[in-house]
C-alpha cells in the first residue's frame, strides 16, 4: 500500500489530461478525530473555466471516436481504478473517518465496467420494405457532473461512464467534505482517458456556482440536498440547461405482521444503519403491524447496543457522522425528538469526544409532526412507529413531500407486490431495500429529484434522443406531405 499521506499531499485538478495544482487551498479533516488530512487545492472560477473549455473542445473527438471505442477506453479506467482500488478506498475512509463508510468506492469498478459493456440502445419502432425508424442516442455535450460527501467514488463513477458513453465530457466536482479520493481518481485516469474528456475539479461553492453557470456546460448532475437542487436547477433554468437531480430522501419501510421479526429486524438495522444511516436511499422512517412491535423493536435495540460509535483504531465498528454541519443536524434532530416525547429503546453509547460519533438510536414514542419522522435524518436515527391497518401505513408512507424509496416486509409476495405498488416513490421494494445495481434505473420522484441514474434510462439521461427515417427507395413528396413512390 502507498503511503496515503504523501498520496495526498500529491494531489491536484485533472485539466486537459495534466495534473493541475494551485496556490489557493481549504482545509479538510479526518471526521472521527476531527484532526486536519491536509490542505486540498481549490479550483479559481478561471480553473473552472479551463476544465469546461478543455472538455468542450475534446468533445467533438470523443463522440467521433465512435461507440466501441468509448466502451473501450471506460473499460481501461474500471481496470485502473481496480489496480488502486485500495488507496482509493484508504483515502476515502480517512475523508469519512471509517473504513465502513468508504464501502461504496469498492462499487465504482463494477459500474464502469457495465458501462464498458453495454451497448447504447438502439429503439428500432419500424422496419419494413418501405422504412426504418428508429431513435439512437447522441450527446448533449459537456456535462457538469457534481458529487456528494456521503458517496464520492462510486456516485463519480455511475455519473462520468454514463456520459460517456452517450459521447459527452465531464468536468466532475466533489464535495470539498470528501475531495481527496476523487482527486486521486484523476490521478488514476489522466494516461487512460484522451485529454479533455474527463477534468477533476476541487473546491467549494464558488467553484460549483462557476461551474453550473458557464455557458458551455449543457447538462448538470448532481447528487446531493433537495435545498442545493433547487438552487441548482434555478440556475440551469434561463439557459434551459438540461438537469439530472438525485436529491434527498425519507424512506419509510412497511413491516406486516406475518415475518420472521429477528431476520426482519437484522437486514432493517442494516438497512437502515449503512455507513451509519448516510445513504439517501437508506430506511429513515419505520412502520411495523402493532402485533409484532414490541419484539421488533426489542430486536433493533439490541442490534443497536451492539454497534460501537468508537474510532476503528479503538476497535469501534460504527463509524461517525462524516460532517460537521451534518453530526450537528443530527444531534439537533435528536435532542428535538426527546424533548418532544421520543424515547429511546436502546441505551445509546455516548458518542465519543474525540469525533463526530452519534450512537445507533431505535425511538419510540414518536408520531407525525416531529421533525426525526418528517425530515431527512441521513445519520444514525430510526423512528419506529406502528399501525393497526395496512392503508394508514401507505398514507402515512406517502405523506412526506421525498420520494426516493420505500419497502414492503412481508411473507405474502402478492400483497407486497400489491402495497409497494401503492407507494409514491421512485423505487419501490418488497423484502429489501438500499439496493442500486449498474443495469437497473434508480432515482425519486416529488422532492428527490428529476431523472434517472443507471440503466437505459440513466444513459438516457446523458443523451439526446434522435428520431430517425430511413426510407429505402427513392420517392418524391407532395407539398401536402403525402408521398409518392
Amino acid at each position: 500500500m502507498e503511503d496515503i499521506r504523501s498520496t495526498i499531499a500529491a494531489l491536484g485538478h485533472l485539466v486537459d489530461g495534466r495534473i493541475v495544482r494551485n496556490d489557493a487551498t481549504f482545509p479538510v479533516e479526518n471526521p472521527a478525530t476531527r484532526s486536519p488530512i491536509g490542505d486540498c487545492p481549490d479550483a479559481t472560477g478561471a480553473l473552472v473555466g479551463e476544465a469546461v473549455a478543455a472538455a468542450k473542445r475534446a468533445q467533438p473527438g470523443w463522440y467521433a471516436a465512435g461507440e466501441q471505442e468509448r466502451r473501450r477506453v471506460i473499460g481501461a479506467m474500471a481496470e485502473a481504478l481496480t489496480a488502486r482500488l485500495e488507496s482509493v478506498v484508504a483515502v476515502s475512509a480517512l475523508e469519512k473517518g471509517a473504513t465502513g463508510g468508504a464501502i461504496e468506492a469498492y462499487g465504482g469498478p463494477a459500474f464502469l465496467g457495465h458501462h464498458a459493456a453495454a451497448p447504447l440502445p438502439v429503439d428500432v419502432i419500424e422496419d419494413n420494405d418501405e422504412r426504418l425508424v428508429r431513435v439512437v442516442r447522441k450527446p448533449v455535450g459537456v456535462v457538469a457532473a457534481i458529487t456528494p460527501w456521503n458517496s464520492p467514488i462510486l456516485t463519480a463513477c455511475v455519473k462520468v461512464a454514463g456520459a460517456l458513453l452517450a459521447g459527452n465530457t465531464v468536468v466532475l466536482k466533489p464535495s470539498p467534505f470528501t475531495p481527496f479520493a476523487t482527486l486521486l481518481l484523476g490521478e488514476i485516469w489522466k494516461d487512460v482517458v484522451p485529454p479533455g474528456v474527463v477534468n477533476i475539479v476541487a473546491g467549494g461553492d464558488d467553484a460549483g456556482r462557476a461551474l453550473v453557470a458557464h455557458p458551455d456546460i449543457a447538462l448538470i448532475s448532481f447528487t446531493g440536498s433537495v435545498e442545493a437542487g433547487r438552487h441548482i436547477a434555478a440556475a440551469a433554468a434561463p439557459a434551459l440547461k438540461r438537469v439530472v437531480l438525485e436529491l434527498g430522501g425519507n424512506d419509510a419501510a412497511i413491516v406486516l405482521p406475518d415475518v420472521d421479526v429477528d431476520l426482519v429486524a437484522a437486514q432493517l438495522f442494516t438497512s437502515s444503519m449503512i455507513m451509519s444511516g448516510q445513504v439517501c436511499a437508506a430506511v429513515k422512517r419505520l412502520y411495523v403491524h402493532e402485533s409484532i412491535y414490541p419484539r421488533m423493536v426489542e430486536a433493533l435495540a439490541r442490534l443497536a447496543d451492539a454497534a460501537t460509535p468508537v474510532p476503528e483504531s479503538a476497535g469501534g465498528s460504527f463509524g461517525p457522522v462524516s460532517t460537521r454541519p451534518q453530526f450537528e443536524r443530527v444531534r439537533l434532530l435528536l435532542d428535538d425528538a426527546l424533548t418532544h416525547g421520543a424515547k429511546p429503546a436502546n441505551a445509546g453509547a455516548r458518542a465519543d469526544e474525540g469525533g463526530y460519533f452519534q450512537a445507533p438510536m431505535i425511538l419510540t414514542g414518536v408520531r407525525p409532526g416531529m421533525r426525526v419522522v418528517d425530515e431527512e435524518q441521513f445519520g444514525p436515527l430510526l423512528p419506529v412507529l406502528s399501525f393497526r391497518d395496512v392503508d394508514e401505513a401507505i398514507a402515512a408512507a406517502n405523506d412526506t413531500p421525498y420520494g426516493l424509496c420505500g419497502s414492503v416486509w412481508t411473507s405474502d409476495i402478492a400483497a407486497g407486490e400489491r402495497l409497494a405498488a401503492r407507494l409514491e416513490c421512485g423505487t419501490a421494494y418488497v423484502n429489501t431495500h438500499a439496493e442500486v445495481a449498474p443495469h437497473i434505473p434508480f432515482g425519486g420522484v416529488k422532492d428527490s429529484g428529476i431523472g434517472r441514474e443507471c440503466g437505459t434510462a440513466g444513459v438516457d439521461g446523458y443523451a439526446e434522443l434522435q428520431t430517425q427515417y430511413v426510407y429505402k427507395k427513392p420517392s418524391r413528396v407532395l407539398a401536402s406531405g403525402d408521398r409518392v413512390g
